[in-house]
This record gives C-alpha cells, structure tokens and sequence, in this order.
C-alpha cells in the first residue's frame, strides 16, 4: 500500500463516477469493429523508427499480449533496418513483431504510405518533434488511433495544427495518449491526488528542473546532405527539436501545469550556449532558466541544463501553504503538516501509458484525448524558448498567435541553411 486513507478512496470514487455519468467510458471506433476487442489482434504500426519509437514499441508488446508490430516508416533506411531487427530477434519481442516487406517504408512520405494501410488500430509517432504535426495530423485524418511522442510540436504553428487535429480527433472518436509518461505513473498520479485534496494547502510557488550531461552527436559524414545530418543530428536543431527546454524539459514542465490545472499566462527567461559551441551542435542553446508566471499569481522557476561536468537534478517541486512536495520518476513525498511518502507498486509509465490508450481504444477504459493537454505543455516550454532566444517577456496569448513556423521550404534532401543561433536582445519575438 502506498498509505492512502479513506478519503483518498473516496475521492477516487466520486471522481470515477463523475466522468461516467459524463459519458466519458465510451465504446471506441476500434471496439464497435471488431466486437471482443480485447481479445483480438491489435495492429500497431510505428513511423519514426530511432531509439525512442523502437522502445515504445517494445513498450506497447510489453503492454498488451495481443499487441503485433505489423508495419514500420522510416526516412533512414538503416534506422528502419536496425530497429526491426532488434525486435524480430529478440525473444521477448519477436512473437509480436509480423512485419511483411511490403510494410516497410522509407523516405520523407513512408508515413502516407504506413497510414494508407486498412488494417492498422494505433500508431506510434515518433519521428524528430518538427515532424509530428504533420504526422499527427495526417493520422487522424487516416482514421488512425494514436500515440505521440512528446514534445508535439516545435513552433506555435505547430502546436495550432496539433490542437486542431485533437479535436477532430474527438470528433471521430479516436483515441490519442501522448508520451508524457508522468501523468500515467503511480505515483505521480498519487502525489496529485494527495495536492488536490489539499495535503500541501494553496500552492504558493513552483519549481522544476532537468539539468545533466551532454547527450549524443553524431559528426557530419561527406555524403551527408545538409538535410541528412540534421535530420540525424536533430537533437542540436531548434526546427526539429524545439530544443532541449522543448524536447526533455517538457515532462518537468508538464507536471507543474498538471498541478496547477493548467498552463502559465506569462515567461521570461535567460540561457545561452556557453559550452557547446562547436558546429556539430547545430542552432540550439545548452542551459535555460525561465520565471512563468500562472493567472493566480504563482510562479514557477524553471530550469534546464545539458553541460557535462556540472550537478545534476531532475525533479519537481511544489511549495505549498501547508507543506513541500517533491516528485522525480518512481518517487514522490509530502513534508509538512500532513507528511506523506508513495511506497506502493509503481509499474513502468513507458508501458502503462500503452496499457491506458489500449483500454480507451477498444472501450474497456475511459475516452483517452490528450492532444490540446500536451500541446499546451510543449507550447509552454515553446514559450520560455521564445523568451530566452528573444530576451523578451512574452504572455500566452503572444505564443498562441505568434507567426513563428521553423518548417523548411521543401522536405528534400536538397540544401538547407543552418539557422543562425538566437542572440537575446537581437533576434525578434516573432
């Protein structure tokens, strides 16, 4: 047990029958196809085929036994290789993986190709973040189920496009979970509980952090095109990565949002790329510290850093009236008035939040849509990058409506400029 009263039990209750009297434990598209749907084969295809779509893939094996992977999109043919000989022979995997040649697909359109086929149920997105609004929104227009890797997008036009297929997305009743895995984890989930009822009192100020080492690089080969060693190099370049406030800092982020019930109204931030300065590292800055600001008055300190060399911590915390929480993956503790400690069974997020969308496709759990959810967390993080770049204060309204789109011209391995690095005080707050 992870020492939950009554009145935790209680409010779990209510909660529950709150959201099915709204109706929200509804039969999904999925389920009305194919009857027993728990039971039958769930077709899963996976486009973007790098470390993170190969794991959750493997995550999505792992979360249902009736899972197969039955098609694979890549724009490397290698990556596409190497990932599906990894889970075709390896036995915890390999039961599951029935992909047929003809469902692997290369290049800048194979995810046309992966969604054009009848006979998937979900699909995994998990190409760089530049690409997922456009995969996003072509699934859904496919019909398609969907799990997304955070961040969504990297660009506030971006993040319009998301928001605008999540709702078309509830208009066809297909379910979308997105890879902020926090929100689907035990204790996590028992830390805002315990907020929500007030074990903490009033929230009074926040504070979050991802600060490590430096993480891959991969040196530019000669028979690379500018496009090709981006694309694989796309951590160090802001239009595919957002950048790592973007791409890594968002689960911190996202967590202060869950817990402030939403998203902030205002950021100001500072960083700089004081260390990784050499070309291979592309356009993005190496450390980050924003001041968001929420509609009651709260303030958050965010911060980010990926510098070999320095202290490490990667956490959230939450100073409240009447106590401190302090969360991280698989830990999570109250201090104060009413000290509490999560010490219950905490399954893998990576897992569980397959386990919850396979639950709301085929009808067996509540409706899943988590679209506008994560779009809000990643333009938030969008936002304190904005700030930073700029040197400017910017409000949420300012990033909903900003022009900015970091999308290049034409997706071809033809030429593309490195965009010049962002110099506060210089470059403009489009």
């Amino acid at each position: 047990m992870d020492g939950l009263n009554n009145d935790w039990t209680r409010r779990h209750f209510v909660k529950t029958t709150a959201a099915l009297s709204a109706g929200t434990l509804v039969p999904s598209a999925f389920a009305s196809r194919i009857g027993h749907a728990i039971d039958d084969t769930i077709k899963v295809g996976v486009i973007g085929c790098g470390g993170r779509g190969t794991g959750a893939a493997a995550n999505a094996i792992k979360a249902h036994p009736n899972v197969k992977i039955v098609a694979m999109a890549d724009l490397f043919e290698d990556r596409l290789q190497s990932s599906h000989g990894w889970m075709s022979n390896d036995e915890e995997y390999m039961a599951q993986v029935a992909i047929p040649p003809e469902h692997m697909f290369v290049g800048f359109n194979a995810y046309k190709e992966l969604l054009a086929l009848d006979d998937i149920d979900y699909v995994i997105l998990a190409t760089p973040p530049g690409f997922r609004p456009i995969h996003f929104h072509a699934a859904v227009n496919a019909g398609k189920h969907v799990f997304m890797e955070k961040p969504v997008a990297v660009d506030p036009a971006g993040i319009r496009t998301v928001i605008d297929a999540g709702l078309k997305a509830k208009e066809k009743n297909l379910s979308v979970v997105a890879g902020t895995q926090r929100r689907h984890e035990r204790s996590y989930l028992s830390l805002m509980d315990h907020v929500e009822y007030g074990d903490i009192g009033d929230i009074v100020s926040a504070s979050c952090y991802w600060n490590q080492g430096g993480l891959w690089v991969h040196d530019r080969k000669p028979e690379y095109s500018d496009m090709e060693w981006q694309c694989r190099n796309w951590l160090y370049f802001t239009w595919l990565s957002g950048d790592h406030i973007c791409e890594q800092h968002i689960h911190n982020i996202d967590v202060i949002n869950w817990a402030m019930g939403g998203p902030p109204v205002k950021a100001t931030g500072m960083g700089g790329r004081q260390v990784r300065t050499e070309q291979k590292y592309g356009n993005i800055y190496d450390h980050f510290s924003v001041e968001y600001e929420y509609a009651n008055g709260v303030t958050m300190q965010s911060m980010c850093r990926q510098i070999d060399g320095c202290a490490s911590r990667v956490e959230e915390v939450l100073i409240g009236s009447k106590g401190r929480s302090i969360s991280r993956p698989g830990y999570a503790v109250i201090n104060g008035d009413t000290p509490w400690r999560f010490d219950g069974d905490n399954r893998n997020p990576y897992e569980q939040e397959h386990i919850d969308l396979i639950a709301s496709i085929t009808g067996k759990g509540l409706y899943l849509n988590e679209a506008k959810r994560v779009a809000e967390s990643t333009l938030t993080a969008i936002m304190g990058r904005m700030s930073t770049y700029t040197g400017k204060s910017i409000d949420w309204s300012q990033a909903m409506k900003s022009k900015l789109d970091l999308a290049p011209s034409e997706y071809s391995m033809s030429p593309l400029p490195v965009r010049p690095v962002s110099v506060p005080g210089k470059s403009p707050l489009i």
